[in-house]
């Protein structure tokens, strides 16, 4: 499946256009355009030819003033493009654990997980202060196919958002593990992280709030 979607796609615009939309909650051609450095009917020629092969689709977005404009967002169709977790397998396995040995065992399985995959990270980790290190963090988290980005401003404060995660459909069945990842994040950083979902259009980001004070 992976290889078909991968065929279907190598253009190099067209895997500037979905990973520009991965990291929003859709947007327009002129959006896209301008963030691409893209001419409108260049980028417009693009979105309705993957449109067609149903790797987008479209919905009129409410604006504050006037009429509701039209925006492309990604469907189903690209996952496979994205990394995740052999899941099925693991949630076998777990299930079959606590069947056999104890309802706590997925969990302590998970929670040794999560503390080996922080020692990876603390390894990629650098910097001195909270920012150098969440920064540092964000492109660790990138690197294994998070979609991770560290953000600042005085308004929301110290974010590392993430607009794919490829444990999801784990964090679903075993919703403890969530916990766990944050617990991870707080152990690299050194602060109190505060890990939550924010959804739209179908379309999921992960917020890891870090404390600054």
């Amino acid at each position: 499946m992976f290889s078909k979607v991968f065929r279907d796609i190598a253009k190099p615009q067209w895997l500037l256009i979905i990973n520009a939309l991965k990291r929003s909650q859709g947007l327009s051609v002129a959006e896209l355009a301008k963030a691409l450095k893209m001419s409108y009917m260049g980028v417009k020629q693009h979105c309705v030819a993957m449109e067609k092969k149903g790797y987008l689709d479209t919905w009129r977005r409410p604006k504050s003033v006037g009429r509701p404009e039209k925006a492309y967002r990604l469907t189903a169709k690209v996952d496979p493009l994205f990394p995740t977790v052999g899941y099925d397998m693991v949630i076998r396995i777990l299930k079959v654990t606590e069947r056999q040995i104890g309802s706590n065992e997925p969990e302590r399985l998970l929670f040794g997980y999560f503390q080996d995959l922080g020692e990876d990270f603390a390894k990629q980790v650098k910097g001195k202060s909270v920012i150098e290190k969440a920064s540092s963090l964000a492109k660790a988290r990138e690197k294994a196919g998070y979609l991770s980005e560290c953000l600042y401003d005085p308004k929301g404060g110290l974010q590392v958002v993430e607009y794919h995660n490829p444990m999801q459909p784990l964090f679903e069945q075993y919703p403890t593990a969530e916990r766990m990842e944050e617990n991870m994040f707080e152990r690299l950083l050194g602060v109190s992280v505060e890990r939550r979902m924010e959804e739209a259009s179908g379309l999921k980001c992960y917020i890891f709030q870090v404390t600054t004070l």
